[in-house]
């Protein structure tokens, strides 16, 4: 048992500060939480000395194995399957020091992330605890196929989502429009059908899995909604009616600013194939637009980053926390979706996402206050997962 006191806590749950707070954990699990709670005399005592409190991070949309360089696809085709192991180890140790306790997994390479999945839950990997989508499943030439399940029709596309449950996944990762990061394809061009996404749909929803669709033209990202999605990734081209529909059906929104603001900002001079840079152009003030409409209507949000996309680097996580307010969001908001927002999304906010008696002990102690200035997020002095330091 130890207790931590002289700090302050942002309350997630009550979207509010709780001065000079204290808290208590045993045996991993926050024990009482308060500002007024008595600390036994036979306890170990830590002074924060004013600093903030903020709940174990959670991001919902990343890509352990990729590398962030400037061609992350063909990195990984170019490159040994253990050197692309193990720079998802270094990557996901970076996220976890930088704040996140707590990752989605949405599309590696030959499974591999069920295994850095199990070797985190085995203890043998010092990262975040992750859910993890196996191969996403796409059309034939469709965004992603170079590291997906290619699938066409009702058939072969429940046969594909069978496949990823039967490997052990968390969560099924479907394609529902075209993207960036694949040549050939056009951001808000739909690709798989509302009929083939429903049977991969049904097949998850059966097992008692939850579904993301990488979704980012109107029309696409309206036929994985009415399909039953869980969650919709990206969501660059939205309008008044998709968002209605969202509300309407709880449908989560994942936005990942970051990912086309990299793209951007570093450029073809970096590297980045020009295909992708001039895409990410074309869609990033729609993007902000879009994310903007949502938040305003009160579409369900988590954070995600699609980190491991070009210099969209693992360890850097919260900067979406950045974007998400410059696009409209209040800091105490964007905190919410990045930590009880993920819960929620992910089926686990019984368990994390919060700091409440009951709950597992991930916290993030951070100078400053990014209640006030959400560039505090990035001041990490210490992160715990399960009660225990990790760095």
């Amino acid at each position: 048992m130890q207790a931590y006191k002289n700090f302050k806590l942002i309350d997630v749950k009550n979207e509010k500060m709780i001065s000079d707070a204290k808290l208590i954990i045993e045996n991993g699990r926050f024990r009482r939480v308060g500002s007024n709670i008595n600390i036994p005399n036979n306890v170990e005592v830590f002074d924060l000395k004013g600093q903030t409190v903020v709940p174990g991070i959670i991001d919902a949309h990343i890509h352990s194995l990729s590398d962030a360089s400037n061609d992350p696809h063909q990195q990984r085709e170019n490159e040994n399957d253990a050197s692309t192991i193990i720079k998802a180890e270094h990557a996901l140790q970076k996220a976890l020091k930088s704040g996140i306790t707590y990752v989605r997994d949405l599309g590696g390479y030959n499974y591999y992330d069920i295994g850095l999945r199990e070797a985190e839950q085995k203890g043998l990997l010092k990262g975040p605890r992750m859910q993890v989508a196996g191969k996403l499943i796409t059309m034939t030439g469709g965004h992603g196929y170079r590291m997906g399940r290619e699938a066409d029709g009702t058939g072969d596309v429940r046969k594909a989502a069978r496949e990823q449950l039967k490997a052990g996944v968390d969560v099924v990762k479907i394609m529902a429009t075209g993207g960036v990061m694949t040549e050939g394809v056009e951001p808000g061009s739909p690709q798989f059908s509302l009929k083939e996404m429903r049977v991969a749909i049904e097949e998850a929803h059966k097992a008692g899995k939850k579904t993301a669709s990488h979704a980012q033209g109107t029309t696409g990202i309206q036929n994985a909604i009415k399909a039953g999605i869980d969650s919709v990734e990206h969501g660059i081209f939205l309008d008044k009616k998709t968002v209605e529909m969202m509300i309407e059906r709880g449908t989560f929104l994942v936005a990942t600013l970051v990912a086309p603001y990299w793209i951007v900002e570093y450029g073809v001079e970096n590297g980045i194939p020009t295909y992708a840079v001039e895409k990410a152009k074309k869609v990033i003030n729609a993007h902000h637009a879009s994310f903007k409409l949502a938040h305003q209507n009160g579409v369900k949000i988590a954070m995600g980053t699609d980190a491991g996309t070009p210099f969209n680097k693992h360890g850097k996580n919260t900067y979406e926390l950045k974007l998400m307010v410059k696009a409209g969001m209040s800091p105490m908001k964007a905190i919410k979706a990045a930590t009880l927002g993920g819960a929620e999304l992910l089926g686990i906010k019984e368990e994390y996402g919060s700091i409440e008696e009951g709950k597992y002990a991930d916290m993030v102690v951070i100078k400053g206050d990014p209640h006030e200035n959400i560039e505090d997020i990035f001041e990490v002095v210490d992160v715990y997962k399960s009660g225990e330091k990790v760095m």
